[in-house]
């Protein structure tokens, strides 16, 4: 008889989650499943709130990347207002990003995954977390802490709140820039770029100590999918997809986010809430991509700023094709740190950003929206559809962690056939299998939108941990 091994929770990631591996009687492992066990309904109760509510009312979707959803929420409202925003207002968007960008990165390099790459993936579990990484290196430490906050704190100074802001609406924001604000976010860049090449070069000197890693993190072919500019530059907020695969061919190219159905289909697993999204001509589950930081490097031509662009030069010198590795997440989460600091020092010194021209007011003109950002995470969409009221009557939410569903599937599966063989597991290789999941950075709760096919089941358990009761 086999043995199965249940990970629960998988631990360092944004929501509720567990694994579970099935080994053969040899104590190989056999498969590998990923369960997304919470269950959140956002796309379901949007249902009748009128479409200028959305933005905000997404946010709330996530504490930690609540900007992406409104930014996406709110181009789609755009769409249903039929209206040009103006370009302060668009640059004031992108600004907003950045500072999200900043800020998630930062805690998923420094809070979630440097316990592992700093103390080691076999290290004593009950110090393997931020305070074993403060009590090993407080300097780095500190500059985690630091980095994150001032990525809020330019949350806070464009929107006023550094959570759940409500700054961006349909048809653009909903106040200008003030001259105080953008000197003080100025004046916080020279310390998030010097924290960010810090880390980039002492990440880059130690990458020989994780070949295991990269050889195994979710490394083999597959697609990549990501926002690019016109020029086919790296783009966070206004681009349009590009679709590349194993061998970093175009497969389809300055794609209209608006016709994402004609290649995106999603399938549901009886195992989990969270959706398989997958490139539709390809069918299912042929078709898997993966997005994100890594993918967003993979299918651009560049960063287009330049302390990034040499970054990337790097970055994609590190294989012959795509870099397939989805360890390498971390080193491209630094890169777009420094693409997002670049950006901002650019946009705060663009003399229009003062404007207060920054809001299309307009009644609804459309009954249909779609939009589409880059989340820290990866590709984010948000489409709807309203009655002539403005009344939200469908929505479809396909979040980054959903496009990269399938991928961390298979990654599970190829780190712990490499790692668990035999009746003694040690702990660091359930750790590792945790790991490939955090290299995706996962945000669960954004991601368990709509139903899905894994049955309920709730458990009371008792002081002891037995399960007293138990109802599917």
């Amino acid at each position: 008889m086999g043995q199965q091994i249940v990970i629960e929770p998988v631990t360092r990631v944004e929501g509720h989650a567990r694994i579970t591996l099935q080994l053969d009687e040899r104590g190989t492992v056999t498969s590998a499943q990923f369960h997304v066990t919470q269950f959140r309904g956002f796309e379901k109760f949007c249902e009748g709130r009128p479409f200028y509510e959305m933005p905000s009312l997404v946010e709330r979707i996530c504490g930690i990347c609540p900007i992406s959803h409104s930014l996406a929420s709110a181009k789609a409202c755009d769409e249903i207002l039929g209206v040009r925003i103006p370009e302060p207002a668009k640059k004031l968007r992108r600004l907003l990003n950045c500072g999200e960008f900043i800020q998630s990165h930062a805690l998923s390099f420094f809070h979630l995954s440097s316990p592992d790459l700093l103390l080691g993936m076999d290290s004593d579990p009950a110090k393997r977390n931020f305070l074993g990484v403060l009590e090993a290196d407080r300097n780095f430490a500190l500059d985690g802490i630091r980095l994150r906050k001032i990525g809020q704190e330019i949350i806070q100074g464009f929107a006023g709140k550094r959570i759940h802001p409500s700054w961006v609406v349909p048809g653009g924001v909903n106040q200008p820039l003030t001259a105080e604000s953008r000197d003080a976010m100025l004046a916080m860049l020279p310390e998030a770029y010097d924290i960010a090449r810090r880390t980039l070069q002492r990440f880059k000197a130690r990458l020989e100590d994780y070949r295991e890693e990269i050889r195994t993190f979710a490394n083999f072919p597959s697609m990549f999918m990501g926002l690019v500019n016109k020029e086919g530059d790296l783009e966070h907020v206004d681009g349009v997809l590009r679709f590349i695969d194993a061998k970093g061919r175009l497969v389809a190219d300055q794609v209209n986010p608006a016709d994402y159905q004609q290649y995106i289909g999603e399938a549901a697993e009886p195992f989990s809430y969270l959706k398989s999204p997958y490139y539709k001509p390809a069918g299912y589950p042929d078709g898997m991509y993966r997005v994100g930081p890594a993918a967003r490097l993979n299918v651009c031509n560049g960063c287009g700023t330049s302390a990034a662009n040499q970054e990337w030069a790097e970055f994609i010198r590190l294989e012959r094709g795509p870099v397939m590795s989805s360890f390498y997440n971390h080193y491209a989460r630094l890169i777009e740190i420094l693409y997002s600091i670049e950006t901002m020092e650019e946009l705060l010194n663009d003399p229009d950003i003062l404007s207060k021209h920054v809001r299309a007011l307009a009644q609804p003109n459309h009954y249909e929206g779609i939009g589409v950002v880059e989340a820290p995470r990866g590709t984010l969409f948000h489409h709807y559809q309203v009655d002539d009221h403005g009344l939200i009557t469908w929505a479809n939410m396909i979040v980054a962690t959903g496009n990269n569903n399938l991928a961390m599937n298979r990654g599970i599966l190829q780190v712990a056939q490499r790692f668990i063989n035999g009746d003694k597991i040690p702990e660091g290789a359930l750790n590792r299998v945790e790991a490939v999941i955090r290299a995706f950075d996962p945000c669960l709760s954004c991601s368990t939108h709509a139903v899905g096919r894994m049955p309920l089941r709730i458990r009371l358990i008792g002081p002891d941990g037995s399960v007293l009761d138990e109802v599917r």
